[in-house]
């Protein structure tokens, strides 16, 4: 099949030019989307011709969109047509497979395509480890949908009790695949997509794949199981850090150690009042080990600051999925003003309106710099990205600073607000 070539796809400026119909055209719109990322300029048509493709494009530029929008699209075409109605038939569901690590991306996944296709024939069911088994399973016989999306361990289950069949099974998505493929969630993948790949062999169907995630590389597609580490399938990696440089401010404040949490409440009260007393803020924090988040949320919650956690553990108690989302909830809603979480609890969060980020260390990886940056500046917004360091931190931050191209400017704390240090004559 004839490949459309990056050049070609970078040069459309609108939605209609990738071959988007006026449908999702007229959806995108009602979210203030007009214009294609570079990721989806270059996904989107590759994956409308058939082509299989695995990309990395930073946080916050639009991968969902990217492979959703095609797959919708076939989907569409066919939900009233002899085509899909054989195969939901003769091979069951689902049509559209999507696999990803966390129960927050998955519900995000599945919000998404609810959102893209109300209105239509075409079905979807959310299937995650929290949900109940038995009234699952009662769902997906009942709604045979064409779509499902869930973590690669509920889905395994399902595919095993033959709840789901892969017959059918024309667009398979592998989201953060680089989690899926790494720690303890690789043999779950990998047996799920084993079983994928089998069925297809068998029945001589062509499953179209794309697996993505904001630091996807080529050592990582080796590990990609049963498809032989992506041999025949191209890898598309876009520059497209005009977010990190254009959308969002990059802030230094100095702060010895012992003196991080004084600091850290300073700034949230100097953020709060901005222009006025009444001013919003959406601030998650983020810190790289989860009992030093887990102290951070108790020091501000003593010193009364509106805040919540996504930690792994708070004083030595587990942290249930049900406290979890009620954080997450909180956090959503407004209920809380501050989001504590480790590099690992937010991955693949995307939470509406986050004003700031905040970050207690600097990582010595630009990639994990980059996905706390992706939590803000979403969807054409702008945003700030905070670091709260000492010497040797800021040495860190001023190497990233170089690495990324970024502009990193120190701010200072003065009786209540956030100024540019003074420079001595």
């Amino acid at each position: 099949m004839k490949k459309t070539g990056d050049k070609l796809n970078l040069m459309s400026e609108n939605f209609a030019q990738l071959g988007v119909t006026p449908y999702f055209i007229k959806k995108l719109e009602e979210r203030g989307i007009t214009k294609p990322t570079e990721i989806q300029r270059k996904i989107i048509a590759r994956l409308s011709a058939g082509e299989s493709v695995f990309f990395s494009s930073a946080t916050g530029t639009g991968k969902t969109f990217a492979y959703l929008l095609p797959f919708l699209e076939k989907l569409l075409e066919n939900a009233a047509g002899t085509d899909l109605q054989a195969r939901e038939k003769n091979g069951g569901y689902p049509v559209l497979l999507i696999a990803a690590p966390t129960l927050e991306l998955c519900s995000q996944i599945s919000g998404e395509i609810d959102f893209l296709i109300k209105g239509t024939a075409v079905r979807s069911v959310l299937a995650i480890g929290s949900a109940n088994p038995d009234r699952q399973i009662e769902s997906l016989k009942k709604i045979r949908p064409q779509i499902i999306t869930g973590n690669p361990n509920r889905l395994l289950v399902l595919a095993q009790k033959k709840i789901i069949k892969f017959d059918s099974l024309r667009f398979l998505v592998l989201d953060e695949a680089d989690r899926l493929t790494g720690g303890d969630m690789s043999d779950n993948t990998g047996e799920l997509c084993g079983m994928i790949i089998k069925s297809a062999e068998k029945l001589n169907n062509k499953i179209i794949i794309t697996a993505c995630s904001a630091t996807l590389n080529k050592k990582q597609i080796e590990k990609l199981p049963a498809f032989n580490g992506g041999k025949n399938i191209p890898f598309v990696k876009s520059d497209d850090h005009e977010i990190l440089r254009e959308k969002i401010e990059h802030w230094a404040v100095f702060s010895e150690k012992r003196r991080k949490d004084q600091t850290l409440r300073s700034l949230l009260s100097a953020l709060k009042a901005g222009k006025g007393k009444k001013t919003k803020i959406k601030v998650l924090v983020f810190t790289s080990r989860g009992d030093e988040a887990g102290l951070v949320l108790s020091r501000l919650q003593h010193h009364h600051v509106s805040a919540a956690g996504l930690i792994g553990k708070i004083n030595r108690q587990a942290f249930s999925g049900r406290e979890r989302k009620d954080a997450l909830d909180a956090f959503r809603r407004g209920g809380v003003e501050v989001l504590v979480s480790t590099d690992l609890a937010a991955r693949g969060l995307d939470i509406e309106g986050i004003t700031h980020i905040v970050a207690l260390d600097v990582p010595s990886d630009s990639e994990i710099y980059i996905h706390r940056c992706g939590r803000t500046a979403r969807a054409g917004k702008y945003g700030t990205m905070i670091t709260i360091g000492n010497e040797t931190q800021m040495r860190l931050l001023a190497s990233l600073e170089k690495k990324l191209k970024i502009r990193v400017q120190p701010k200072e704390l003065h009786y209540g607000k956030i100024t540019a240090p003074v420079e001595e004559e």
